[in-house]
């Protein structure tokens, strides 16, 4: 599920920006971009994210803007002069025009020697606050869109327990018209007088049975019904419902299938297209 947090966090000589993005995901997939000096808490902060984000792909980005003072920094002149070196014979041998090494160099991050000190627990229990704001303001950006997909759900479930419902009137017609047809065929191949009529009745009953969409019809709407309460649910559920989803698919998929009527054929048509819907906006939720 897509999500969205940033926070601030003043210290004395210091700003500390934490920004958080999320992507729907099957597993838990985290890429933390944090400064140097606090690569000794990459492990905890990996935790928190997984211990509050559950799933998904998140991408967390810690940026730290000085105020105030002056972080010790100085020019690895050595390496500097390797890049400028290397660069010029590559433009010398692809025969290109010369360009501004300086500023190319000054981008490569590998030219700075910094002195920085540990961070310190005041700093830390600032930054971890920061993060859970932000994870926090995730979670609402979640929330958020987690109600209008339920809405959405709610009204395409409601459009399938329509369309169910509209099947009835054309079952009994559906019988009588497949009555009809068998009693016809029969009396173009035999003669009216050798049609046994209690034969003619028994056949007609084991074969509407075989296609019979009773059972279907009443496993479908527990499962609709299942659907809303799960749904309803405090907790994540996205993987259930995406199961009953399946369950629903099915029983739609047999009454298709054993209607044996154009008319109901083509509400299963309309109900597998709002199912369809459904879970293409199942992958965007927890």
């Amino acid at each position: 599920m897509t999500g969205f947090g940033k926070s601030f966090c003043d210290l004395p000589n210091k700003k500390i920006t934490v920004e958080i993005k999320t992507l729907n995901s099957k597993q838990m997939d985290v890429n933390a971009k944090l400064p140097v000096f606090y690569r000794e808490k990459e492990t905890e902060v990996r935790t928190i994210l997984t211990s509050r984000l559950e799933r998904g792909k998140v991408d967390m980005y810690i940026n730290i803007e000085n105020i105030g003072g002056y972080a010790e920094c100085s020019i690895n002149r050595d390496v500097m002069k390797a890049h400028y070196s290397e660069l010029k014979q590559i433009a010398i041998d692809l025969n290109e025009n010369p360009v501004d090494y300086l500023a190319l160099i000054m981008r490569m991050p590998d030219i700075y020697n910094t002195n920085t000190e540990e961070i310190s627990e005041e700093e830390w229990l600032a930054l971890k606050q920061t993060i859970e704001n932000t994870i926090s303001k995730v979670d609402e950006f979640r929330m958020n869109e987690g109600s209008i997909l339920a809405e959405d759900f709610n009204i395409r479930i409601a459009l399938i327990e329509s369309l169910l419902n509209s099947i009835e009137p054309y079952e009994n017609t559906r019988i009588q018209s497949i009555k009809d047809k068998l009693w016809k065929n029969l009396n173009d191949m035999l003669e009216a007088t050798k049609i046994d009529n209690n034969r003619f009745e028994q056949e007609i009953i084991y074969y509407l049975e075989k296609i019979d969409i009773t059972e279907e019809k009443t496993r479908l709407k527990k499962h609709l019904d299942y659907f809303k309460n799960t749904m309803n649910s405090e907790k994540s559920q996205g993987k259930k419902l995406g199961f009953v989803c399946q369950e629903i698919g099915r029983e739609i998929n047999t009454i298709g299938s054993k209607a044996n009527d154009v008319d109901i054929q083509q509400i299963v048509v309309q109900m597998k297209d709002e199912l369809e819907k459904i879970k293409e906006q199942l992958m965007n939720i927890l």
